[in-house]
Order: structure tokens, then C-alpha cells, then sequence
């Protein structure tokens, strides 16, 4: 195993297949270490999105800048691997709840964005029950009107909130979020369809399935229309096994 080279936040900078990805002991604590040092946006990284990084150039500057990005999917994880670098998967679901419960511990005032309003209005109720004391300033959804668009992120600016926790699906989430945190503190992540497992509206696979890697037949089997999204994996595979290994450059 090749030792990680550890900086402020005890994070590495590496590659899979050009798309950068940091490695770290423990994710949770290299975000909290961001939030100390001014915020900036973190990405989950899994196999579809640096497929889809590698054709959306937008996407893969957004990635290039962000200041962490977690390895989210286990394909990713698996492509470190063959560099010598060996870590764990960290599901963003599971980075953002993470916080959610710091956030509440120690004051910070949250925002919530995206997914429907029938997702946003149970995970509202439920976090009020749930965290009593989580400062939730801002939860609007996402099926917003164009119009309505400007005012909602001007009020986003003006909280100047500690977390933004950012679900209108990839890519639009990670391409949205610099233009919104420019010269603003605070974590700001996209994390997907997390609102809709967090409402109750939507179950999580399983722990077997996530210990045998197959997170993404469970939710194929929930959600069948997402069918055309898998194709992409055994791409990915083939397009890592193709490429060199390399170890990870550079530090953070």
C-alpha cells in the first residue's frame, strides 16, 4: 500500500482517467477542515460522473476546481487501487448526513436545495422532529419557475449559510454551485437523490448490497428508468484497465 502523503486536511490529490479525486484517511473531518478555512465545494465522485466528466468539459472544470472531491462509487475506489492507492469508499449520502448531524452540534446555519416538493416538504418535517436543533434556514425545491429563480438565490446569498446541501441532479448541482458560492463562506455539495431517502420517499440499498457492490442494481430494481445510466459502468471498466496506472500527483 502506497502511504498517503497528508496535508492540512490530510488529503491527497490523485487521478481516474484525468478526473481528479482525493484521497483521505477520514472525509468527514478533511470537510469540516474546508469549513474552518473559508468552505469551498465538494464533489462524489463515482464511475458515471467521470465518464461524464471525460465528455462534459464544463463538468470537468467544475471537478478540476472543487476543492474535495470524495470517492464516492466503488469503481472509483477500485481504479485507486490499481495506482497503489488504497481507500475507503465514502458514499456522499453518508458525507452529508455526517455533517447534517456536526452542523447541528455546533450551531451551523444550513440550506437545503433541489429535489421535488413533496420530497422537500417531508424532509423539512422530518429534520424538524429528528434535529430539533439543526438551524435550517433555507429549504426550497427544486421544480422552481424560471422567474422565480433569481430572487430564491439572492435570498441563498444573503444567508451566507454554513452548509448548502445542493440536490437537482448531476450535472446541474456541481455547475450551479460556483456560480452561487463566488465570494461566499461555507460547504456547499451536491448530493443527488439523498432528499428523496431522507424524506422516506425512496429506501437505501441494503448494507449486503452495498458489501457486495451492487448499490447500483438496487436502485436500478427501484427505479427501472435508470437502466440506460448503467451502461456506462462496464465502459468505465474497460476504459480504466486500457489505461496506465499512475500514482496520484500532488497534494492538498
Amino acid at each position: 500500500m502506497e502511504a498517503l502523503t497528508t496535508g492540512p486536511r490530510d488529503q491527497r490529490r490523485c487521478q481516474v482517467l484525468d478526473i481528479p479525486v482525493d484521497a483521505c484517511r477520514d472525509v468527514t473531518a478533511a470537510a469540516i477542515g474546508l469549513h474552518a478555512e473559508g468552505g469551498g465545494q465538494i464533489v462524489t465522485l463515482n464511475a458515471e460522473m467521470t465518464m461524464l466528466a471525460r465528455r462534459n468539459t464544463d463538468l470537468g472544470s467544475v471537478i478540476q476546481a472543487a476543492d474535495l472531491v470524495v470517492p464516492d462509487g466503488a469503481g472509483v475506489v477500485w481504479a485507486l487501487a490499481r495506482q497503489g492507492i488504497k481507500v475507503q469508499r465514502s458514499p456522499g449520502i453518508e458525507l452529508a448526513w455526517s455533517l447534517l448531524n456536526y452542523a447541528e452540534a455546533h450551531g451551523w446555519r444550513v440550506a437545503l436545495v433541489g429535489a421535488s416538493p413533496e420530497v422537500m416538504e417531508k424532509l423539512s418535517d422530518r429534520l424538524a422532529q429528528q434535529s430539533p436543533s439543526l438551524q435550517l434556514v433555507f429549504a426550497e425545491h427544486g421544480y422552481q419557475e424560471a422567474s422565480a429563480w433569481p430572487e430564491l438565490e439572492t435570498r441563498l446569498r444573503r444567508l451566507r449559510p454554513d452548509l448548502v446541501l445542493v440536490a437537482l441532479g448531476v450535472p446541474l448541482q456541481e455547475i450551479w454551485i460556483p456560480r452561487m458560492r463566488d465570494q461566499l463562506p461555507g460547504l456547499w455539495m451536491g448530493v443527488g437523490g439523498s432528499f428523496d431517502v431522507w424524506s422516506g420517499l425512496k429506501q437505501r440499498a441494503p448494507g449486503w448490497a452495498s458489501r457486495l457492490q451492487l448499490e447500483w442494481l438496487y436502485r436500478l430494481l427501484q427505479d427501472p428508468s435508470r437502466w440506460r445510466r448503467y451502461f456506462v459502468l462496464p465502459q468505465f471498466a474497460w476504459t480504466v484497465l486500457r489505461s496506465p496506472r499512475r500514482s496520484g500527483e500532488g497534494q492538498r
